[in-house]
């Protein structure tokens, strides 16, 4: 197969075959799954924002930029699948049952939009800090190694829209140092305020508490 890795295509048969081995409600799962991911980290996308309504600015700048990179990273990744145009495995390797029905012709494999999307909204979402971080990162993943389960994506895909994702996310934190003063001026509106969070939120002045200092005994005359 022209342009396909031989140790990918290889990959891709194991994996496929050993999916369609598997039990009905494997399948089932994991077809739907696939798709659930882009709720999930949406849901972790809400959940942080409504947490960094009480942080500082930039935390609340960084958070707003998670929608606005992971459309780049898609848009970025639609552009170099016009310019491959990598036939799907489903496709190409016909003789294999997948989980998944292979998309129709022109929807070209290389690299992963899922893996990719995935992969910059955790990132992205990384940069916001907190718990939801490590989570983000896994359901990312899961969401590329998934696209070999099903068989509408060889290895090599999901590993390049990965990383792909993942180094468009990790200019986030340029632009929402531009970004954190125009979220303090807008935390004074009350017409944004519910999207930005309330002024001074996170903007409170650390408090330290000194030691007390021990009395020095004077010697007794």
């Amino acid at each position: 197969m022209p342009d396909v890795p031989d140790v990918s295509a290889e990959w891709y048969r194991r994996t496929v075959e050993s999916a369609a081995a598997s039990p009905e409600a494997i399948h089932v799962f994991v077809e739907v799954a696939t798709d659930a991911v882009a709720v999930v980290l949406a849901a972790m996308l809400v959940a942080a924002w409504w947490r960094a309504r009480t942080g500082p600015p930039l935390l609340m700048a960084r958070v707003l930029l998670v929608p606005a990179v992971t459309v780049v990273a898609y848009l970025l990744s639609e552009t170099a699948k016009e310019l491959w145009q990598e036939e799907r495995p489903c496709r190409t390797l016909g003789d294999l049952a997948t989980i998944a029905a292979c998309p129709e012709y022109g929807d070209w494999s290389f690299p992963s939009n899922h893996a990719t999307v995935a992969a910059a909204a955790a990132v992205a979402l990384a940069w916001a800090g907190g718990r939801l971080a490590f989570l983000a990162v896994g359901v990312a993943l899961f969401a590329a190694a998934s696209r070999v389960v099903v068989g509408v994506h060889y290895p090599h895909d999901v590993i390049a829209g990965f990383l792909l994702g993942a180094v468009v996310a990790l200019v986030l934190p340029v632009p929402a140092r531009l970004l954190a003063p125009v979220i303090t001026q807008a935390r004074n509106r009350a017409a944004v305020g519910w999207l930005v969070g309330d002024a001074g939120a996170g903007d409170a002045p650390t408090v330290r508490l000194r030691r007390p200092t021990r009395l020095r005994r004077h010697p007794r005359n």
